[in-house]
């Protein structure tokens, strides 16, 4: 396994707020949340970015966003909704070469996607 800051929280040698965790992957609080409600939800397989995920596990995905959509329910925010966001390489805003969800939530977020320039 690779020696991000997400691996070392996966192994136990840095402390997070972990929220979720099952046998494929850990949810934790992110330390440097974008909205009230910001989670971060990673495959406890080691896959860098979306560009290095195989076809054949694109289910990992499918479980990030199940899981994601899981925790906004138990946690009661889900019906005023929420986004999730995977970012990829640089221009994308990926600055942790390990694939990961963000779950942003508890306020209106407004309009995505305009580019910085």
């Amino acid at each position: 396994m690779s020696d991000t800051i997400f691996h070392k929280i996966i192994r136990r040698e840095i402390p997070a707020d972990i929220v979720y965790e099952d046998d494929h992957l850990i949810a934790f609080r992110d330390i440097a949340p974008q909205a009230p409600v910001h989670m971060l939800f990673v495959p406890k397989i080691d896959i860098a970015t979306l560009n290095d995920l195989a076809q054949d596990q694109a289910v990992i995905v499918g479980r990030l966003a199940h899981a994601a959509a899981q925790y906004a329910k138990r946690e009661g925010f889900a019906e005023d909704g929420y986004r999730i966001v995977m970012n990829c390489n640089g221009h994308g805003g990926q600055t942790v070469f390990q694939i990961h969800l963000h779950l942003l939530a508890g306020a209106p977020l407004g309009r995505f996607g305009t580019p910085k320039v």
